[in-house]
């Protein structure tokens, strides 16, 4: 795979702590904690220095932590960077992990679906479903999720890669919060399964490409944003039943194995629920 000025092309850049840190540190405003903003800074965001200063750790060794020197930072250190650098629960949990925390339980990515996933799978007839892994590729779909999606022309009995899908130049037309739905149920989503599988050459590759092939995931890469997105609302625009609004749930199998259920629902005597219906007619 060719790297490109993300440099993007091997395992350890994509779970970097250092270019993480980097990152998140351009992410934050100085007035925002309290520090002078001023028309001199020649980069975005916090100094090395104020970004030391306010997690309380000497600017030496948060200099050699974001180069990669500074091994095995305890996990106090980890919290005051993460307090500086006003990151979430889920951001933080995901910066422990880049830095090797030992209490965080290593994850073991499965190949083939699991039976519970598939049997649920094959229960569920109202709605769109579908098991992916943690990489987004599709394992299984149920038949109203491929009328769903085939109307894009997407295939999911291919056992497509959904973000290389979402990414396509024409899908743009079919989601009317395209960007929304790329950087935050997408790109963010993708970069913490990326902390959590980290040995994975296939998430690293997925990476690498789509980094090189669409500008936009690029920069929503060098964002570093991190988010759980397993609820949330999606429209669709379908060109079989129009403009439809379908509500999202994640269930992630609690195994370490990356896989999940996605379920895409509309609430009984809504106009949503019956285009569903109409979606599912028997043909």
């Amino acid at each position: 795979m060719s790297s490109d000025a993300t440099g993007i092309h091997k395992l350890e850049d994509v779970v970097d702590l250092g270019k993480f840190l980097q990152a998140r540190r351009a992410r934050v405003n100085p007035a925002e904690v309290g520090l002078p903003d001023n028309d001199r800074r020649r980069v975005p965001g916090l100094r090395r220095e104020e970004l030391a200063l306010l997690a309380g750790v000497s600017v030496d060794y948060y200099t050699r932590l974001e180069q990669g020197r500074a091994k095995h930072p305890s996990d106090q250190v980890l919290d005051a960077v993460a307090r500086a650098l006003r990151l979430d629960e889920t951001t933080r949990s995901h910066l422990h992990r880049l830095a090797g925390n030992s209490r965080l339980s290593p994850l073991h990515a499965s190949a083939g679906v699991r039976p519970s996933l598939q049997t649920m799978l094959a229960a569920i007839d109202g709605f769109p479903a579908l098991i992916m892994n943690h990489r987004q590729d599709v394992l299984a779909s149920n038949r109203l999720a491929r009328l769903l999606y085939g109307g894009f022309g997407w295939d999911l009995e291919a056992n497509p890669n959904f973000v290389r899908l979402l990414f396509e130049e024409d899908s743009q037309q079919h989601f009317p919060d395209w960007e929304a739905v790329c950087s935050h149920e997408t790109v963010a989503q993708l970069r913490k399964m990326a902390a959590l599988f980290p040995e994975d050459k296939e998430m690293t590759a997925l990476i690498g490409d789509l980094t090189v092939e669409h500008r936009f995931f690029a920069e929503l890469w060098a964002q570093a944003e991190v988010k759980d997105c397993n609820i949330g609302w999606v429209r669709f625009e379908h060109p079989m039943v129009g403009l439809l609004q379908l509500y999202k749930d994640q269930f992630r199998v609690a195994d370490g194995s990356g896989q999940m259920l996605v379920t895409l629902t509309a609430a009984p005597g809504t106009d949503d629920y019956d285009k569903l219906a109409l979606l599912g007619a028997d043909r």
